[in-house]
């Protein structure tokens, strides 16, 4: 198993170097640049500048770009290992300080939001399993389908109108007034999960409703085999063999799914961010990729690419642990 882990962490690291060159090509891929945009503002407010070339070099020199992008790749890349991820032209300021916080908000909801779905997956998946074609089932059922149909940012939007109709207020942010520019503390900790339960349902439904119907079927499947007879017939109570058996083997499919589910909790909370005006990097990275700001568009893809790579070996390993008939060797 180490020597495993110690092998996929190794293949990360090309698989990383390959993700960053796609990405920072396809980042600008569209015509002009940041400095082209800026200049053309320039040129809006102060008609009377004519030499757009020297204008263009001295922005360059003030941001330390080129117009080679290889060479603005290694400039980007060369500060990885000592955290240094380049300069943000849009906010002037570093990248590393704008992304940290940001990132550890997601993380923050990302993580609440794959707990749920799982916790919610697995539990009802087994219900559902065991008392197929009841009232319970085909509640389940519509739920899911209705899940899988509405999409994010509209669940947000009328759990917004529910919440300024049962509450007087729309919900808005992450946090109370008070906590929005205070230091973390307890507090600011207990008012953010207060919060954090929108955001959860929303983001964490559409997922929920896809892992509930492959946990239902899955669970349905290892229920009629021959092995589960056999338990049975032996005289094992229904909980032990329903958990101690069928449920690790149905549990496989739940697990595997780790690995793009941490990523598309991410990048599929954009949209629900702005509606819901939630200080993650989703907002950010949109207006990073519309303003062409290479630098801190290609710092959230890699943070994207990585909790990619994370998410699969954690879900491998998961895996391994579960069913012995994975061999990672």
């Amino acid at each position: 198993m180490l020597l495993y882990i110690l092998r996929r962490c190794l293949i990360s690291i090309p698989t990383l170097i390959i993700i960053s060159i796609i990405s920072f090509i396809l980042i600008q891929l569209p015509p002009g640049d940041f400095v082209d945009a800026y200049i053309s503002e320039r040129l809006i407010i102060d008609g009377s500048i004519t030499d757009v070339d020297a204008l263009r070099a001295s922005i360059q020199a003030e941001l330390d770009i080129s117009d080679n992008m290889a060479v603005n790749y290694f400039k980007w890349i060369s500060g990885f290992p000592s955290g240094d991820f380049g300069y943000s032209f849009q906010h002037q300021k570093p990248v590393s300080d704008l992304i940290w916080g940001k990132l550890g908000l997601t993380f923050l909801i990302t993580f609440v939001t794959l707990i749920f779905t799982l916790t919610t997956a697995f539990f009802t998946g087994i219900l559902s399993a065991m008392k197929p074609y009841t009232l319970f089932d085909y509640v389940v059922s519509f739920l899911g389908f209705l899940g899988l149909a509405i999409p994010n940012f509209l669940l947000a939007l009328l759990l917004m109108y529910l919440s300024l109709n049962w509450f007087g207020s729309p919900f808005s942010g992450l946090f109370s007034p008070e906590y929005i520019n205070a230091p973390w503390s307890m507090d600011k900790l207990y008012d953010a999960l207060k919060h954090i339960w929108i955001p959860v349902i929303v983001v964490g439904t559409a997922g929920t409703a896809s892992q509930i119907r492959i946990m239902r079927a899955t669970m349905m499947d290892e229920l009629h085999k021959p092995y589960v007879d056999t338990a049975r017939s032996k005289g094992l109570p229904t909980y032990k063999v329903i958990l101690k058996y069928p449920v690790r083997h149905a549990i496989t499919p739940l697990a595997s799914t780790i690995g793009w589910q941490l990523p598309e909790l991410v990048s599929g909370s954009a949209i629900v961010a702005i509606v819901l005006s939630l200080p993650t990097t989703g907002p950010y990275l949109l207006e990073a990729l519309r303003g062409q700001d290479m630098y801190l568009a290609g710092t959230f893809l890699m943070m994207l690419a990585i909790l990619t790579i994370i998410g699969t070996l954690l879900s491998d390993i998961i895996l391994a642990l579960l069913d012995p008939r994975i061999r990672l060797s």
